[in-house]
């Protein structure tokens, strides 16, 4: 079974994503705050995570902080930043920290959704 970390102070982003991604061969859990998703990532090993960077507001860079975790924890497992406050300064931060890929808000869902099937994971397109 694989597994998908999907982290995200936005409740709509996390249903949304969830529903999109949860299948008989994956399993979604979701977080709303950096230490929850420390604690998941301490219990499971994810094959991929997609993280906002900015958690708890405008200054927020949590995000960027969790990857580095990650990537320290769990090198193989991808990373999927996402921000709407984006800028080429955070985009070249999330790439040398090991990012996969870099969005910024609103996420192409068809584009994202290749990159997770990059990522060998199946996404069910008839949800």
């Amino acid at each position: 079974m694989k597994r998908i970390l999907i982290v995200d102070d936005e409740p709509a982003i996390l249903m949304a994503l969830s529903h999109l991604l949860s299948s008989e061969s994956t399993l979604v859990i979701t977080s709303s705050r950096m230490e929850e998703a420390e604690e998941a990532m301490d219990r499971y090993k994810f094959d991929l995570v997609i993280a906002d960077i900015r958690l708890s507001g405008i200054e927020g860079i949590e995000g960027l902080e969790l990857l580095s975790y990650i990537k320290r924890i769990s090198p193989e497992t991808k990373v999927i930043i996402m921000t709407a406050y984006g800028s080429d300064e955070m985009k070249d931060s999330a790439y040398r920290r090991g990012a996969y890929h870099y969005y910024e808000k609103p996420i192409d869902m068809d584009e994202l959704t290749r990159k997770i099937e990059d990522c060998g994971i199946p996404v069910a397109v008839n949800k």
